[in-house]
């Protein structure tokens, strides 16, 4: 035990004075946290939009002024015709125009809305945003509160993330993306660092077991992912203002299944490397892209081709990224995530099986 303790001593030496790593280990986290919260974000914001007047009365004129008091649209001009609001549309000019229409006979008034389709995704929010605070009677429940209306002026509630802020999708899509690529690519490196400078043979030779060389490089890393993920949850939920709404507790543990797994492929791919470089092209090829295309991250796997499904199906941060979503912003409990906490158990054990089978006490 004291000779486990001292590599482990000796491992988390090396990585503590090397500050480009720890820069790299604590910098990029919340770098990229910041980036998807703030910068790259699918919410609706300050959208542009004509009003045209050819209809308007007062009822009318009382849903536009609500359309403009809500953070999500901004009144640019009025226009006389639909006609006159395309063109300054598809001068670039604003995003989306809205024009009453005659109404039902005894009901509220119709509404036409046009929205530059060039990116199809958010005029789906666009139009659906508008169309909810149109719809609602009172300003607070449009405002604060936006709903999917169907015909029939029946109105659809959004549970969960009712303002559809993109931080919600993205901080557990991050925690997938970040955990897996320090802990798999920093322990990779680790080891095939020591093959590069040669003490790996002096490691080998020593009378520590290779298990036991194995196991202390990869428990420094484990406990840095452990304060990485301790630094997400925290500027998630004070920064980024994203909910934990389940318990921590399980939020922590399936986590740290993810984290042992995430390893496991480090110690595979180290075994499998013979240069840093090779470990770092391996890590961006297996992992980083996978993790972003695949997982569920940036694009919903249901949309995907039936073959990209299935090799999305083998890709384990398509099972973190589904529980934490599950966890954090639905609140759902353990036995809602059983399938996911299964399928990230029973691939830590393979990979920290095959990966352990092919570490060579020889080297080549």
């Amino acid at each position: 035990m004291k000779q486990f303790f001292s590599f482990v001593i000796k491992e988390a030496r090396h990585i503590l004075r090397d500050r480009r790593t720890m820069l790299i280990l604590f910098g990029m986290p919340i770098m990229l946290m910041l980036l998807f919260g703030f910068a790259i974000t699918t919410d609706v914001k300050n959208v542009r939009t004509v009003v045209v007047t050819s209809q308007m009365n007062a009822r009318t004129q009382a849903a536009v002024e609500r359309l403009a008091q809500s953070e999500y649209f901004t009144i640019v001009a009025t226009a006389a015709t639909s006609r006159e609001a395309e063109l300054l549309i598809r001068s670039q000019k604003a995003d989306m125009s809205i024009a009453a229409t005659a109404g039902v006979k005894g009901g509220g008034p119709r509404w036409q809305i046009m929205v530059d389709g060039s990116d199809p995704n958010m005029a789906q929010q666009w139009a659906t945003y508008a169309q909810a605070i149109l719809a609602q009677p009172v300003a607070s429940e449009a405002v604060s509160s936006p709903s999917s209306p169907l015909s029939g002026g029946v109105l659809v509630k959004l549970l969960y993330n009712p303002q559809m802020r993109s931080a919600y999708n993205f901080v557990p899509a991050i925690m997938g993306m970040l955990l897996m690529l320090v802990c798999a690519m920093m322990t990779s490196i680790s080891i095939v660092r020591e093959k590069e400078r040669g003490t790996m043979e002096v490691l080998l030779v020593s009378p520590a077991r290779p298990l036991m060389v194995v196991v202390a490089k990869a428990v420094p890393y484990l406990m840095l992912a452990f304060g990485i993920l301790v630094v997400i949850l925290l500027m998630a939920r004070y920064v980024l203002a994203v909910p934990l709404a389940g318990s921590l507790v399980w939020i922590v543990g399936v986590s740290l299944i993810y984290i042992l797994l995430a390893l496991a492929l480090g110690l595979l791919i180290s075994s499998v490397a013979q240069t840093q470089l090779v470990a770092l092209l391996m890590s961006a090829m297996v992992l980083l892209l996978p993790v972003v295309m695949l997982s569920g991250m940036l694009f919903p796997v249901e949309s995907m081709p039936t073959v990209l499904q299935w090799v999305s199906a083998l890709m384990p941060p398509r099972y973190y990224i589904s529980a934490m979503r599950k966890l954090m912003i639905m609140g759902t409990g353990l036995r809602e995530v059983a399938t996911e906490v299964a399928v990230l158990t029973s691939m830590t054990v393979f990979f920290l099986t095959v990966a352990l089978v092919k570490f060579k006490t020889r080297l080549e």
